[in-house]
Protein backbone atom coordinates (compact mmCIF):
# COMPACT_ATOMS: atom_id res chain seq x y z
CA UNK A 1 0.00 0.00 0.00
CA UNK A 2 1.36 3.45 -0.89
CA UNK A 3 2.09 6.02 1.80
CA UNK A 4 -0.81 8.21 0.61
CA UNK A 5 -3.17 5.25 0.95
CA UNK A 6 -1.80 4.50 4.43
CA UNK A 7 -2.39 8.13 5.42
CA UNK A 8 -5.96 7.92 4.15
CA UNK A 9 -6.61 4.66 6.00
CA UNK A 10 -5.17 5.99 9.28
CA UNK A 11 -7.12 9.23 8.85
CA UNK A 12 -10.32 7.22 8.35
CA UNK A 13 -9.60 5.06 11.41
CA UNK A 14 -9.08 8.13 13.59
CA UNK A 15 -12.17 9.84 12.21
CA UNK A 16 -14.38 6.80 12.80
CA UNK A 17 -13.14 6.15 16.33
CA UNK A 18 -14.87 7.91 19.22
CA UNK A 19 -11.91 7.13 21.51
CA UNK A 20 -8.15 7.62 21.10
CA UNK A 21 -6.60 4.81 19.07
CA UNK A 22 -3.44 3.20 20.42
CA UNK A 23 -0.61 2.59 17.97
CA UNK A 24 -0.94 -1.13 18.62
CA UNK A 25 -4.59 -1.10 17.61
CA UNK A 26 -3.80 0.75 14.37
CA UNK A 27 -0.92 -1.69 13.78
CA UNK A 28 -3.29 -4.67 14.07
CA UNK A 29 -5.67 -3.16 11.52
CA UNK A 30 -2.84 -2.41 9.09
CA UNK A 31 -1.48 -5.96 9.05
CA UNK A 32 1.27 -5.29 11.56
CA UNK A 33 2.86 -2.22 9.96
CA UNK A 34 5.64 -1.12 12.33
CA UNK A 35 4.57 1.31 15.07
CA UNK A 36 7.38 3.76 14.25
CA UNK A 37 6.06 3.93 10.66
CA UNK A 38 2.53 4.57 11.95
CA UNK A 39 3.79 7.28 14.31
CA UNK A 40 5.64 8.94 11.39
CA UNK A 41 2.46 8.90 9.27
CA UNK A 42 0.47 10.39 12.18
CA UNK A 43 3.09 13.14 12.62
CA UNK A 44 3.03 13.88 8.87
CA UNK A 45 -0.77 14.07 8.86
CA UNK A 46 -0.71 16.32 11.91
CA UNK A 47 1.82 18.63 10.25
CA UNK A 48 -0.28 18.79 7.08
CA UNK A 49 -3.34 19.84 9.09
CA UNK A 50 -1.42 22.54 10.94
CA UNK A 51 0.39 23.92 7.88
CA UNK A 52 -2.88 24.16 5.94
CA UNK A 53 -4.56 25.75 8.98
CA UNK A 54 -7.25 23.08 8.85
CA UNK A 55 -10.05 22.94 11.40
CA UNK A 56 -8.87 19.63 12.82
CA UNK A 57 -5.72 18.36 14.48
CA UNK A 58 -4.31 15.01 15.48
CA UNK A 59 -3.31 14.79 19.10
CA UNK A 60 -1.79 12.16 21.32
CA UNK A 61 -4.05 11.70 24.29
CA UNK A 62 -4.75 9.01 26.90
CA UNK A 63 -2.29 6.56 25.37
CA UNK A 64 -3.56 6.89 21.81
CA UNK A 65 -4.21 9.29 18.94
CA UNK A 66 -7.39 11.16 18.16
CA UNK A 67 -8.70 13.73 15.72
CA UNK A 68 -9.80 16.87 17.56
CA UNK A 69 -10.94 20.30 16.49
CA UNK A 70 -8.28 23.00 16.33
CA UNK A 71 -8.34 25.03 19.56
CA UNK A 72 -8.55 28.34 17.65
CA UNK A 73 -12.02 27.45 16.41
CA UNK A 74 -13.50 26.89 19.88
CA UNK A 75 -15.62 30.10 19.82
CA UNK A 76 -17.42 28.89 16.69
CA UNK A 77 -18.04 25.46 18.15
CA UNK A 78 -19.42 27.05 21.31
CA UNK A 79 -21.92 28.98 19.20
CA UNK A 80 -22.88 25.83 17.33
CA UNK A 81 -23.43 23.86 20.51
CA UNK A 82 -24.59 26.62 22.85
CA UNK A 83 -27.87 24.83 23.57
CA UNK A 84 -26.06 21.58 24.28
CA UNK A 85 -26.08 20.69 27.97
CA UNK A 86 -22.69 19.97 29.43
CA UNK A 87 -22.62 18.57 32.89
CA UNK A 88 -19.84 20.02 35.00
CA UNK A 89 -18.22 18.40 37.98
CA UNK A 90 -19.11 19.83 41.38
CA UNK A 91 -16.44 21.23 43.69
CA UNK A 92 -16.62 18.14 45.98
CA UNK A 93 -16.31 15.88 42.92
CA UNK A 94 -13.28 17.81 41.66
CA UNK A 95 -11.65 17.71 45.11
CA UNK A 96 -12.21 13.96 45.38
CA UNK A 97 -11.00 13.40 41.84
CA UNK A 98 -7.84 15.41 42.54
CA UNK A 99 -7.09 13.30 45.62
CA UNK A 100 -7.55 10.11 43.61
CA UNK A 101 -5.42 11.41 40.73
CA UNK A 102 -2.50 12.41 42.95
CA UNK A 103 -2.64 9.66 45.58
CA UNK A 104 -3.74 6.63 43.54
CA UNK A 105 -4.14 3.86 44.37
CA UNK A 106 -6.20 5.12 47.32
CA UNK A 107 -9.04 3.73 49.44
CA UNK A 108 -12.35 5.44 50.09
CA UNK A 109 -11.45 5.71 53.79
CA UNK A 110 -8.18 7.49 52.97
CA UNK A 111 -10.06 9.97 50.79
CA UNK A 112 -12.70 10.55 53.47
CA UNK A 113 -9.99 11.17 56.09
CA UNK A 114 -8.44 13.82 53.84
CA UNK A 115 -11.76 15.50 53.02
CA UNK A 116 -13.40 14.98 56.44
CA UNK A 117 -16.76 14.17 54.83
CA UNK A 118 -18.64 11.13 53.59
CA UNK A 119 -17.97 10.67 49.89
CA UNK A 120 -20.30 7.79 48.97
CA UNK A 121 -22.38 9.86 46.55
CA UNK A 122 -19.38 11.62 45.02
CA UNK A 123 -17.57 8.32 44.45
CA UNK A 124 -20.67 6.82 42.83
CA UNK A 125 -21.02 9.87 40.58
CA UNK A 126 -17.36 9.74 39.49
CA UNK A 127 -17.63 6.01 38.89
CA UNK A 128 -20.86 6.42 36.89
CA UNK A 129 -19.14 9.04 34.71
CA UNK A 130 -16.28 6.61 34.15
CA UNK A 131 -13.63 8.97 35.55
CA UNK A 132 -12.48 6.56 38.27
CA UNK A 133 -12.21 2.80 38.54
CA UNK A 134 -11.44 0.12 41.09
CA UNK A 135 -7.80 -0.84 40.58
CA UNK A 136 -7.60 -3.62 43.16
CA UNK A 137 -7.83 -4.32 46.86
CA UNK A 138 -5.54 -3.18 49.64
CA UNK A 139 -3.75 -5.79 51.70
CA UNK A 140 -5.34 -4.63 54.94
CA UNK A 141 -8.13 -5.88 57.20
CA UNK A 142 -11.37 -6.06 55.25
CA UNK A 143 -9.44 -5.84 51.94
CA UNK A 144 -10.89 -2.42 50.97
CA UNK A 145 -11.10 -1.46 47.31
CA UNK A 146 -8.47 0.92 46.00
CA UNK A 147 -9.34 3.49 43.35
CA UNK A 148 -7.49 5.14 40.51
CA UNK A 149 -8.31 7.29 37.54
CA UNK A 150 -9.46 5.84 34.22
CA UNK A 151 -8.39 6.55 30.66
CA UNK A 152 -11.58 8.63 30.35
CA UNK A 153 -10.12 10.87 33.10
CA UNK A 154 -7.13 11.51 30.83
CA UNK A 155 -9.44 12.26 27.90
CA UNK A 156 -11.68 14.53 30.00
CA UNK A 157 -8.72 16.66 31.08
CA UNK A 158 -6.79 16.37 27.79
CA UNK A 159 -3.76 14.58 29.25
CA UNK A 160 -1.46 12.08 27.54
CA UNK A 161 -0.63 10.46 30.87
CA UNK A 162 -0.72 11.12 34.62
CA UNK A 163 2.81 12.55 34.38
CA UNK A 164 1.23 15.63 32.77
CA UNK A 165 -0.69 16.48 35.95
CA UNK A 166 0.53 19.76 37.48
CA UNK A 167 3.11 19.14 40.17
CA UNK A 168 1.90 19.40 43.76
CA UNK A 169 4.89 21.64 44.56
CA UNK A 170 3.39 24.32 42.31
CA UNK A 171 0.24 24.31 44.46
CA UNK A 172 2.26 24.47 47.69
CA UNK A 173 4.26 27.46 46.38
CA UNK A 174 1.08 29.22 45.27
CA UNK A 175 -0.48 28.62 48.71
CA UNK A 176 2.61 29.95 50.50
CA UNK A 177 2.62 33.11 48.39
CA UNK A 178 -1.12 33.64 48.99
CA UNK A 179 -0.67 33.18 52.76
CA UNK A 180 2.14 35.78 52.83
CA UNK A 181 0.02 38.22 50.81
CA UNK A 182 -3.00 37.64 53.09
CA UNK A 183 -0.87 38.19 56.23
CA UNK A 184 0.53 41.46 54.88
CA UNK A 185 -2.82 42.93 53.87
CA UNK A 186 -3.98 45.77 56.00
CA UNK A 187 -7.28 45.17 57.72
CA UNK A 188 -10.25 46.91 56.18
CA UNK A 189 -11.11 50.17 57.90
CA UNK A 190 -14.59 50.59 59.27
CA UNK A 191 -16.30 53.89 59.81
Amino acid sequence: MSEDNLKAVIEALLFASDKPLALERIRNVLDNLQTDEIRKILEDLGSEYEQANRGIRITEIAGGFQIITAPGFAPFLKKLYKERHTEKLSKPALETLAIIAYKQPVTKLEIESLRNVNIDGVMQNLSDKGLIRVTGRKKAPGRPKVYGTSSLFLEYFGLKSLEELPKIDNFQNALSVKEVIDENKEPAQTN
